[in-house]
């Protein structure tokens, strides 16, 4: 494989491969390695746990069909403790394991059979956007908004309580997004282009699901949401008042 792009990348960026095909997570494994990466393969979610115990990973691989625990389960549980970007591997024809991967908190998705070209360029876009802290302006202020606080520079974001709040890494970029143009008709497109989706989206109107998680996390009532509206034919409006600490 060609290492064409992974300058902007992190050196020696870790992968962790959660796939109980052999075939597959050696030919992976070997792919990302010949890539400029260092790629692990765990099995299982046991084996997936012990790894991450033990080692510090930059992006987990994780195929849905594992046996024991299944990988959407580990997508869930992972999402609960850690902002890791997570891929997830499903069937062609599992249209339904990519939606609910999307909206237990995947930030992306292949499936099988794949390009092992598509794949790569996948993974790199999404360790490009989780290594843009280390690319910003320090000077960054965190933004407030209804008792709520984003951090640009750590990409964390605290509910009212003070309470760290997990989200996905194209969560944090669409609500950094918001809380940058409060008040603006923010279109599909140009929320595409704010998580570099664009060249691999997940799948069509991804942006819906990404929006139905944040509201999950940040509105009163899902069922009626007043911080982040939907405009009919245009896209999306964040309402809330936001300032700079």
């Amino acid at each position: 494989m060609d290492g064409e792009g992974s300058q902007s990348l992190p050196d020696a960026s870790r992968i962790l491969i959660v796939e109980d095909d052999t075939l597959i997570a050696t030919m992976l494994r070997d792919s990302l390695n010949e890539s400029g990466m260092i790629a692990e393969i765990a099995q299982d979610g046991v084996a997936m746990d012990m790894r991450m115990r033990t080692s510090n990973f930059d992006l987990v691989i994780l195929d849905v069909m594992l046996p024991g625990e299944s990988g959407l389960s580990l997508c869930r549980r992972l999402r609960v403790t850690t902002n890791i970007p997570i891929l997830m591997l499903t069937a062609a024809d599992a249209e339904i394991d990519r939606i609910v991967g999307l909206e237990i908190g995947a930030d992306d998705y292949v499936t099988k059979p794949f390009s092992l070209r598509e794949l790569i360029a996948r993974i790199r876009g999404l360790l490009r956007r989780a290594a843009l802290p280390s690319l910003k302006d320090t000077r960054q202020r965190q933004l407030r908004f209804d008792g709520w606080s984003l951090d640009p520079i750590r990409r964390q974001l605290y509910d009212p309580t003070n309470a760290r709040v997990g989200l996905t890494t194209h969560e944090f970029d669409i609500l950094l997004a918001f809380c940058r143009n409060p008040g603006r008709v923010l279109t599909r497109e140009e929320l595409l282009g704010v998580t570099h989706a664009g060249l691999a989206g997940p799948i069509e109107r991804s942006i819906d699901v990404h929006i139905s998680r944040l509201r999950q996390k940040i509105e009163h009532d899902v069922r009626d949401p007043v911080v982040i509206k939907t405009v009919r034919l245009g896209g999306y409006m964040f309402t809330a008042n936001v300032e700079e600490l």
